[in-house]
């Protein structure tokens, strides 16, 4: 399985390697804004303490979504 990935990773194209640079700025982005509404208290959001975790937590969860699906994606 490990030399399956190996040649896949060869076997990429340009246009492939951004797209999956992309997805994984993408992904980053997405964990990093969902940490920073449940953690940064300094964040300009008027919702209470409660709303922030769970529109944190659902950002994150939705990142993971996005990361596991690019990745089913292109390996078919």
């Amino acid at each position: 399985m490990h030399n399956k990935s190996i040649n896949n990773t060869k076997k990429k194209s340009l246009k492939e390697r951004f797209l999956l640079v992309i997805g994984i700025l993408f992904f980053c982005l997405y964990l990093s804004f969902g940490l920073a509404v449940i953690f940064w208290k300094g964040l300009p959001l008027s919702m209470s303490n409660g709303y922030r975790i769970v529109l944190g937590i659902i950002v994150i969860v939705y990142a993971f979504l996005r990361f596991i699906r690019f990745f089913q994606k292109s390996e078919s």
